[in-house]
């Protein structure tokens, strides 16, 4: 049974896709010893078990992935420790600014029909 109870990833890239999950969960979160220590502690991850794991299958695809999924994670802290807000999320094991995608606008325009409410008036 407690087998069944943690996440045990099945190679070194789906370890580094659910590490950047819980990164991003916390990344906006208010800054406290316990979510220092739990970074710490995912990065300690990455750097002795995926980039050995990733080195061991012979993918540099996946070592580079883990060495800048560690840079970000470690400017991450820097930044913080700063008092400064991390702008942006991580996206594909690199850092991805909030305003580096084009945000499109919808005016929602409730018309006879039913449905979702965006019809377009030309």
């Amino acid at each position: 049974m407690t087998e069944d109870r943690y996440y045990q990833p099945q190679n070194a890239k789906d370890a580094l896709r659910y590490i950047e999950g819980l990164f991003n969960q916390y990344a906006q979160a208010p800054l406290t010893m316990e979510l220092v220590a739990y970074h710490q502690k995912l990065v300690k991850q990455i750097q002795e078990d995926v980039l050995p794991t990733a080195e061991k299958e012979g993918q540099p695809a996946q070592v580079e992935n883990a060495k800048q999924m560690l840079a970000t994670m470690q400017s991450w802290l820097r930044i913080r420790m700063s008092g400064q807000p991390f702008a942006g999320k991580m996206h594909h094991f690199k850092f991805e600014a909030d305003n580096a995608k084009p945000k499109f606008k919808r005016k929602i325009i409730k018309g006879r029909r039913g449905g979702n409410h965006r019809s377009v008036r030309h």
